[in-house]
């Protein structure tokens, strides 16, 4: 999954892609970069992020769908407001990617259930501006995957079909270095919830940390795509159904990578969107 931010504070590049024109040409490159699904978002969820009116969050974000979806693109929409997935959905997205998992705006959920999307739950306790305050765990993975099958039950109870349910752990939400090293080690006890998950390691806090210089300075954002790359082997390795990153050439090499050794040894996690491309009647 490829990031296309149309924001101008997300914290890796916000600004880059904030006109429809170049959000729409970054996604192209990214496609033909080796993504397999384009993730278009309007909103940044960085740690302190003030969230845009919802006008300003359609105008950045509906052109861009538009216009990729019409190349031919499979497009998520990366939100945490109905209005903004329905509409997208609307313009031809196939998923929606909801880093509070429905608890953000009480809509959502219905809408998931009423149109069938397929919908990404990510592990969430809180808003941007305040989530760094919620990272208390007695055992992060036991913690989040009990939250996250309290949330699974939650969607079903309100008629959401869990076959078309996405699992995200939530890397960097509420969650400090420790707590995303533990996830990405334990990945495989996320299996008993019995649903493909997303992961989004790519370019994050705890990567910074790691990679720090001598004088204890972070490495900046757009300096940890090689560390991505290593952490999206974790996650191969784990069976996941999709990793989303920034910069796609590096990660889709080591994903394939895995994918053939993995098969080599007759193990075979699903690793691309040929099923919900196919759903969807999209020829890839």
């Amino acid at each position: 999954m490829g990031v296309v931010n149309v924001t101008p504070d997300s914290f890796s590049d916000g600004g880059r892609w904030f006109e429809p024109a170049a959000g729409t040409a970054h996604g192209r490159e990214l496609l033909a970069q080796g993504a397999d699904l384009l993730d278009v978002g309007g909103e940044s969820t960085r740690p302190g992020a003030v969230r845009p009116p919802l006008e300003e969050e359609l105008r950045r974000v509906l052109p861009v769908v538009r216009d990729l979806v019409a190349e031919g693109a499979l497009v998520s929409i990366d939100t945490m407001r109905a209005e903004v997935a329905e509409q997208a959905l609307h313009a031809g997205a196939v998923l929606v990617n909801d880093v509070s998992g429905g608890l953000a705006d009480p809509a959502m959920v219905p809408l998931v259930a009423r149109t069938g999307a397929p919908f990404v739950a990510m592990h969430w306790r809180g808003q941007s501006d305040h989530m760094d305050d919620l990272a208390t765990y007695d055992d992060v993975v036991t913690d989040v995957r009990v939250e996250l099958g309290a949330r699974l039950r939650a969607l079903a109870d309100a008629g959401v079909d869990l076959s078309r349910v996405v699992l995200d752990p939530g890397l960097g939400f509420a969650k400090r270095a420790e707590h995303n090293w533990a996830l990405l080690a334990r990945l495989d006890e996320l299996a008993v919830l019995h649903r493909p998950l997303l992961v989004g390691p790519s370019r994050k806090r705890f990567l910074g940390s790691l990679l720090a210089g001598p004088d204890g300075a972070p490495r900046p954002p757009q300096e940890r795509d090689d560390a991505t790359a290593a952490t999206s082997v974790l996650v191969a390795l784990a069976g996941a159904w999709c990793v989303r990153v920034h910069d796609v050439p590096a990660t889709a090499d080591a994903v394939r990578v895995v994918a053939a050794a993995l098969a080599a040894g007759e193990r075979h996690p699903v690793t691309d969107l040929d099923a919900l491309a196919a759903h969807h009647g999209v020829t890839r």
